[in-house]
């Protein structure tokens, strides 16, 4: 199923249970293993079981926990807010959930999640700051594995931080009025100067840096920002770690045709959305309204992502989008991406530079604004340079008459790689004189990179081709 269409069978929520009961049914190692995990609250544990082990005996001596010497009745749950019911007995737990139902408490059954209300999440424990990972009962090593991994990435001081940005939100409230721009303000809050000086333990210096923080904030005012991000060639982990944290700020996400929607669905849930797509002959938006909406978000005071499939620099109009930008005296950053030639090349293990064989990699397009095939491959192929040509399948005809009426050689290899990066990908190998049947494939209907070159001789693809002749219906 497409990350997209996936639907939660739970919903994540954090329960309040300061001062509150939290009861644990239970005297062995699973009911032991819930008051040490529940001994991170700040609830008022109780423990019943007419016996206990010693491990379970340890653990209540070492939270303070209150034993019952016996099973609950309905009495003992009226006011608590959670209960877990952990006997390792299937009568005796399902007796406990009964008991709670009926006082309308919700139950954990351990290791039974079909008797279970809720889940418990591995929880990593960064207070105030807590992080909970669930896989809705199914597969708790792999939740597991994730807190521990979570655990590596978030710095013990990361709950300082968050006692400091507690401290501060009536101030930042008052100061900066919109919400827009208070999100804007604890986005760069937690990335600047005083967020480093609380992870490197400075706590005490760190006031001064706080209030220049928001003084800056309530003086920017609705000042918005725009990001030409590259969202590479499809694949969702060849973002780059800014590009992702920009789509998880954005206020407005303006995307292109080949900019798939798991992609666009990394940014903020709530962002405004705008498809600007372009594919031969059908436009959603002129690069003219393109720009006139980049301009018009950002005066607005929103931080706009305008996501480009690869990378924006590479015939991905940019350059238009900059000077607009420019223009309209709205600020502006560019973010890489991987380009789609990379990426194919990468996948097919096809080294476009090599010593001896190819010094330069030439990125070209088939058309240029008047549609006409370029003249300039001609020399760069002959003097030995690996090109690579983008949207280059309705031409391919051209290209390969072009390049062998100036000398190179019919047999020179080509590669097609047809969806770069993405789970539906194809790649063949063949010879030039072989590309004018390209355009007549009907089962190639993706984007297409054609790499020209020798160094295909040397790739996996010029190990064990597929070769173009072979793609005949």
């Amino acid at each position: 199923m497409a990350t997209a269409h996936r639907r939660l069978s739970t919903f994540p929520a954090f329960h309040k249970v300061e001062g509150r009961r939290v009861v644990i049914v239970g005297g062995g190692g699973e009911a032991a293993a819930k008051l040490r995990l529940l001994s991170e609250t700040s609830a008022a544990l109780v423990l019943f079981a007419p016996e206990l082990d010693d491990e379970a005996a340890a653990d209540i001596a070492a939270t303070g926990a209150r034993h019952e010497p016996r099973w609950p009745e309905a009495a003992d749950l009226g006011d608590a807010a959670l209960v877990f019911a952990a006997t390792g007995d299937l009568a005796q737990d399902s007796a406990v959930r009964d008991l709670a139902k009926a006082a309308g408490i919700p139950v954990n059954v351990v290791d039974r999640p079909d008797l279970c209300d809720f889940y418990v999440p591995a929880l990593v424990n960064r207070a105030p700051l807590t992080v909970a990972i669930s896989t809705e009962g199914a597969a708790p090593v792999l939740a597991r594995h994730v807190r521990a991994r979570i655990e590596q990435m978030l710095a013990p001081a990361i709950g300082d931080l968050a006692h400091l940005a507690e401290s501060l939100r009536e101030r930042v409230a008052a100061r900066i009025r919109t919400s827009d721009a208070r999100r804007r303000f604890w986005a760069h809050f937690f990335t600047g100067p005083a967020a480093a000086k609380v992870l490197a333990g400075q706590i005490e210096d760190v006031a001064a840096e706080a209030d220049a923080a928001i003084d800056a904030g309530a003086a920017k005012g609705h000042a918005g920002h725009v990001s030409l991000v590259g969202a590479g060639p499809g694949a969702e982990d060849l973002l780059t770690l800014r590009a992702v944290r920009l789509l998880q700020e954005a206020d407005v996400i303006v995307y292109d045709k080949l900019v798939p929607e798991a992609v666009v669905a990394m940014g903020r849930r709530d962002a405004l959305r705008i498809y600007v797509g372009k594919a031969k002959g059908m436009h959603a938006a002129s690069q003219g309204e393109i720009n006139a909406i980049l301009v018009r978000e950002a005066r607005d005071g929103r931080r706009v992502v305008r996501l480009k499939s690869g990378d924006p620099l590479i015939f991905g109009r940019a350059g238009e989008e900059m000077a607009a930008l420019r223009a309209a005296g709205v600020p502006f950053d560019i973010v890489p991406g991987v380009t789609a030639a990379i990426a194919a090349a990468a996948e097919n293990e096809i080294p476009l530079t090599l010593r001896d064989v190819a010094s330069t990699f030439v990125l070209a397009t088939g058309h240029d604004m008047r549609g006409d095939t370029l003249p300039e491959w001609a020399g760069l192929a002959l003097a030995g340079s690996t090109i690579a040509v983008y949207m280059g399948r309705s031409v391919a005809s051209k290209v390969a008459a072009r390049l062998i009426e100036n000398g190179l050689a019919a047999s020179t290899p080509v590669a097609v790689i047809e969806n770069a990066s993405r789970s539906d990908r194809k790649a063949y190998a063949g010879r030039l004189d072989e590309l004018a049947s390209l355009a007549d494939r009907p089962e190639i209907d993706g984007p297409v990179v054609i790499i020209v070159g020798r160094v295909i001789a040397e790739s996996a693809l010029g190990v064990s081709p597929l070769p173009l002749a072979a793609m005949a219906a």
